[in-house]
């Protein structure tokens, strides 16, 4: 039995997807254990490009059944758009996709609470998705969430509704002066989709136990990345939930004790959307070039990618959160062109060297990184399978992430394909 997350070392957008796309030829079970449609995970495979919201990235690469667990909130629209669209791509879905009959719903009034809040905060606006991830665990931690089992009692379902939207009316009018929602138009409008996925709802938890107690092998994919854990990360520029090893564990049902491999993914270079700080971020022509030739365009929302080299003390604090004994190195194409590189070993922090990630935003924001320079490759590590045939320089790069932070890379992905990677 082999139970292995797949968590994101930094601030999200490191390349998750093609990682769990990859290794879920060998797993029965692939399980997406938090997060919601804000996370964009992008596969490409044969003439195929598909971008995955909510179903997890194991559902083109071998036979694994594929669970939405219940730390996912799930809005039913967009699940089902993301349906049809896997199922033109000739994917039978009937007994492979379970949905946990405790995950939460993202209803469209979490979406508009989104958005006006943020429009709200002004200059201090966080940089969500306006997808309604955050109020849609905020109603969850309020206990008036609705989950996905709720969808099974259209009465009881139709009452819940209501009931939130007196209240939710209420501050949209007063106090953010919105229009009020109507309800039964709202309901109207869920319908088609509710009763799309009503089939899909399952006790996931007992599927898991029972994979479990069978030595089946299980597949846990994350969603954002470490440094942006609502406890953990650069709060408050974080997402809502927990994407490190113990959200995997609260989002799934699997025990702690069942896990045997935590494995980080972690791009060559550092990137982030949205605001919050970035000790590593570039203003400048490398900033730029790492942009445009890593494609750092949000797969969710489109927006630019903030660029930074990559940042080794953010990187050994996220192993040490999720206790990370392995990991995956992308995009190290990315860095072919560089004339040098450079690596973020220590930060400079009110006058002091340090090598410990600040908890606090503020201090993040004030540090400084000291780089260890490295002498560019300049040649192409694109198709190669092997590590002994990488240049020597880019061996040494990757050698020196490995003895700084401590955890073997066991895979590099030199391009998006899944072809392009190296299995140490």
């Amino acid at each position: 039995m082999a139970v292995r997350i797949v968590i994101g070392a930094q601030w999200g957008d490191e390349g998750k997807g093609k990682v769990v796309d990859l290794l879920s030829k060998e797993a029965d079970y692939v399980v997406r254990y938090q997060g919601g449609a804000n996370a964009g995970h992008t596969l490409k495979f044969d003439d195929t490009t598909i971008v995955l919201h909510l179903i997890p990235s194991g559902m083109f690469n071998g036979n694994s059944k594929c669970i939405i667990g219940n730390g996912v909130v799930v809005d039913p629209i967009s699940l089902v758009d993301e349906l049809e669209e896997v199922e033109s791509l000739g994917v039978d879905l009937e007994n492979r996709l379970f949905i946990s009959s405790a995950a939460h719903l993202i209803l469209p009034y979490h979406k508009v609470l989104d958005k006006v809040k943020e429009k709200s905060r002004g200059s201090d606006a966080i940089g969500t998705t306006g997808r309604g991830i955050g109020p849609a665990y905020v109603s969850k931690v309020s206990r008036i969430g609705i989950r996905m089992g709720d969808l099974m009692d259209k009465p009881a379902l139709e009452e819940k509704i209501k009931k939130n939207l007196t209240d939710i009316n209420e501050a949209l009018k007063n106090v953010y002066g919105e229009e009020p929602i109507d309800p039964d138009k709202m309901i109207a409008e869920l319908e088609p989709a509710i009763e799309i996925v009503k089939p899909l709802i399952s006790n996931t938890s007992k599927i898991l136990h029972d994979a479990l107690d069978k030595g089946e092998s299980i597949l846990l994919e994350g969603a954002q990345g470490s440094l942006l854990d609502v406890d953990h990360g650069t709060y408050p520029y974080v997402t809502s939930s927990n994407p490190t090893a113990g959200g995997a564990c609260t989002g799934s049902g699997i025990p702690p004790m069942a896990i045997t491999h935590a494995m980080g993914i972690t791009k060559a270079y550092c990137t982030r959307v949205g605001n919050g700080p970035f000790p590593t971020e570039l203003n400048d022509q490398d900033g730029e070039k790492l942009r445009k030739n890593g494609q750092e365009f949000g797969a969710t929302t489109g927006r630019p990618r903030r660029c930074g080299w990559l940042d080794l003390v953010a990187l050994r604090y996220a192993i040490r959160l999720s206790g990370m004994n392995e990991l995956t190195l992308t995009k190290l194409d990315v860095l072919d062109e560089f004339e040098s590189i450079k690596v973020c070993t220590q930060y400079e922090l009110d006058g002091k060297s340090t090598d410990v990630f600040p908890l606090e935003s503020d201090k993040v924001a004030r540090a400084k990184p000291v780089y260890k320079t490295f002498e560019g490759w300049k040649t192409s590590t694109k198709y190669i399978s092997k590590f002994e045939d990488l240049p020597e320089k880019t061996r040494n790069y990757i050698l020196f992430i490995e003895d700084v932070v401590g955890v073997k890379i066991k895979i590099v992905s030199t391009g998006p394909k899944r072809t392009e990677t190296i299995l140490r």
